[in-house]
């Protein structure tokens, strides 16, 4: 995965989530999850390190806005 970007956390209330799962549908469960609480820049596709196991998703939060803001 590319490194994380200043911009990204340059505020109190915004974060980066990285989950790790087994598979795409555990990574993609959590990310939807996540959106019910918080606003979410969503990451459409998961990555997978060559010789690791499961997969790998990144997503952007603002913890500072509700989703039905």
């Amino acid at each position: 995965m590319r490194s994380i970007n200043d911009a990204h956390v340059a505020e109190s209330g915004l974060a980066v989530v990285e989950v790790a799962a087994a598979d795409d549908e555990t990574a993609f469960a959590v990310q939807e999850l996540l959106t019910t609480r918080w606003a979410v820049a969503p990451a459409h596709c998961t990555t997978r390190e060559p010789g690791e196991p499961g997969v790998r998703l990144r997503c952007f939060l603002d913890l500072r806005q509700r989703p039905d803001s």
